[in-house]
């Protein structure tokens, strides 16, 4: 069963037309309802292509033939959209998930059929290597630690992503590895271990830096924009009493 929205239809609806009607950016709106400018953005280019049947909650997750995932995936191949123009286009719920259906076609399996049990937050785990596991850690952090983006694109329970981004963080790639029972501190281990684990956390705390000045920069243009917004309505208001008096 699909997972039931954190805004009602109706609640969406208004939103985009508010924003149609010029009362608010998507920033602005996106600050009121405490969700980030490119939810807003894609909640209008939804409402725009489909009306207000894009929100239209769905009893069941969407399942996908293996030919309709080679149609969008050729259609991004030859050029023909972005990846968030795409799950536009076609309906899908988010471009993370043709980013996987790109993967898997350049993969010597390839694309099959598909058709989910559940959604993100109740699907059944499956199993993963360690490799996966670290590849999907770095994709939630290069994504500001999304969970949901990174379960949607990977096909895994949030709760794993979450778990797994958890362990990274404390213990680096062996936080994420099959081994079980005692974990040997950096006294119990041999120098070459030890210098694999020094270049692992310097690493981790890279990827780490990295996503939290990304989001600095993300902080700091908003308040350059609210800025720019204030300084504008001040203008017009000096403007509009200047022509006042005259």
């Amino acid at each position: 069963m699909g997972r039931k929205s954190q805004f009602t239809k109706e609640e969406k609806i208004k939103i985009v037309q508010r924003y149609d009607s010029g009362d608010g950016s998507q920033e602005t709106l996106g600050k009121e309802i405490s969700v980030d400018s490119k939810t807003i953005k894609n909640w209008i280019d939804r409402y725009h292509a489909y009306g207000e049947s894009a929100f239209d909650e769905k009893v069941n997750n969407s399942s996908y033939t293996k030919g309709f995932k080679e149609k969008v995936v050729l259609a991004y191949l030859n050029g023909e959209g972005s990846y968030r123009q795409l799950a536009i286009r076609y309906n899908i719920s988010s471009h993370a998930i043709i980013i996987r259906w790109i993967k898997e076609y350049n993969n010597p399996e390839g694309l099959k059929d598909y058709c989910p049990k559940g959604d993100v937050y109740n699907m059944k785990s499956r199993k993963t290597t360690q490799e996966e596991r670290i590849e999907i850690v770095k994709y939630c952090l290069d994504h500001d630690k999304d969970y949901k983006l990174t379960a949607e694109a990977f096909n895994v329970p949030y709760a794993n992503v979450y778990s797994w981004v958890k362990k990274y963080i404390e213990k680096g790639n062996e936080g994420l590895g099959d081994k079980r029972g005692h974990h040997k501190s950096d006294d119990e281990v041999d120098e070459i271990t030890l210098l694999k684990r020094k270049l692992e956390r310097a690493e981790r705390e890279r990827d780490i830096a990295l996503m939290e000045n990304r989001l600095l920069k993300k902080a700091e243009e908003i308040e350059r924009r609210r800025f720019g917004e204030r300084a504008a309505l001040k203008r017009n208001i000096r403007q509009s009493r200047k022509h006042q008096k005259n």
